[in-house]
């Protein structure tokens, strides 16, 4: 299905008809339909929202580059025009830095009524010295070789190193969504995970390299009401990588929030 929200088009699908709704957050440069075995864990008790950002999936793009505020901002008016007041927010990824970001406000329009984060972002590594050298060499680099001189002199020597340069997310993005994921990826969101007042589960791969395992403890120690469970053996995509025991800790989770009402 298809809505417009502030002048974009959005893909969107609902599966499962509960009282209570969930809606599932992607991870950066996903669509949204791979997480349609997160929204089969529950979608028989919840009314589960799949849907893609823009720039994402089926979805319009942005048409300025937009911070990680941004896509909190027209997310609210997502639920909005979807007509939710309340719902669980579940985040992979990137999604877990609009979560983080929402759940921190005083008010975003709706009802966070719980969290789950799945390998979430929002904690930048530390750097060490090696790795600050690297990023200076790289601007350095970068300023030279955009003097059109120099690369009149050695174009394919330049475009060679400029094409290496950058994660396989930023190999892939367009122009417009590489600006967004160079201001995502800049920002620490650990400050804000001590003001997340819902009750959060964090679920995370042991062997996730992107947003490794230590994050996923911090955020457990940061968050006042987390808890941590840790899948053996499983990456960034945790879900994808050993589902069974991913649907597990789900069920279980939310079988508890159905009992109570939450």
């Amino acid at each position: 299905m298809n809505i417009e929200v502030d002048g974009y088009n959005i893909f969107y699908k609902v599966t499962g008809e509960g009282e209570q709704t969930a809606v599932i957050l992607q991870g950066w440069g996903t669509n949204c339909e791979i997480y349609d075995s997160v929204a089969n864990t529950i979608n028989d008790t919840y009314r589960v929202i799949q849907f893609d950002l823009p720039g994402f999936g089926a979805s319009d793009e942005p048409r300025e580059p937009w911070s990680v505020d941004d896509y909190a901002d027209f997310f609210c008016k997502f639920m909005e025009a979807l007509g939710i007041g309340r719902a669980v927010l579940i985040g992979h990824s990137y999604g877990g830095r609009m979560i983080i970001k929402l759940a921190a406000r005083k008010d975003c329009g709706f009802e966070i009524a719980r969290i789950v984060l799945i390998d979430s972002a929002g904690i930048m590594p530390k750097r060490s010295f090696k790795k600050r050298m690297k990023i200076k060499k790289y601007k350095v680099l970068k300023k030279l070789f955009n003097i059109k001189l120099v690369y009149a002199l050695f174009p394919e020597l330049i475009d060679a190193w400029r094409s290496q340069q950058g994660s396989e997310d930023y190999k892939n993005a367009t122009p417009m969504m590489r600006q967004c994921m160079v201001m995502a990826v800049n920002e620490d969101l650990e400050h804000l995970l001590p003001k997340m007042k819902q009750d959060t589960l964090l679920i995370w791969g042991d062997r996730d390299t992107a947003t490794p395992i230590a994050d996923g403890r911090a955020m457990e120690e940061k968050i006042p009401n987390a808890g941590l469970a840790v899948i053996q053996g499983a990456g960034h995509f945790s879900f994808l990588d050993n589902p069974g025991v991913f649907r597990n800790i789900m069920r279980v989770y939310f079988q508890i929030g159905v009992k109570d009402g939450s």
